[in-house]
């Protein structure tokens, strides 16, 4: 499988907001996010065959996406869900001093 490349954002749900926090804050470390936007949302999903209404917040990951594997690892490392969502999604178009800004925030190996 090839390796996507180029920037984008990783999204990200957790069951607290400590939780939330502590990922963001492990990925930024670890220069596998540029930047983890935080929000609360309110979540409706089907799981095991049932419905389910859960409060949840949302991480937005700003990141190049060649570093997908590394940072799924980390957040799977971290998280509580059996099956994280973890949804890379490619950034079209960006300034070129944003796009500098994740290349100096960011290390791929």
């Amino acid at each position: 499988m090839q390796q996507p490349t180029g920037y984008g954002v990783v999204l990200v749900t957790t069951a607290t907001q400590e939780e939330a926090k502590a990922i963001a804050q492990a990925v930024v470390e670890a220069k596998l996010a540029a930047a983890v936007s935080l929000s609360p949302i309110h979540s409706i999903y089907r799981w095991q065959g049932e419905i389910h209404k859960e409060n949840e917040w949302q991480l937005v990951m700003k990141t190049n996406l060649a570093l997908f594997s590394t940072l799924e690892a980390k957040i799977r490392e971290m998280h509580s869900y059996q099956l994280p969502e973890i949804i890379a999604l490619p950034i079209l178009l960006s300034s070129s001093a944003y796009q500098q800004w994740i290349d100096e925030q960011v290390q791929i190996e």
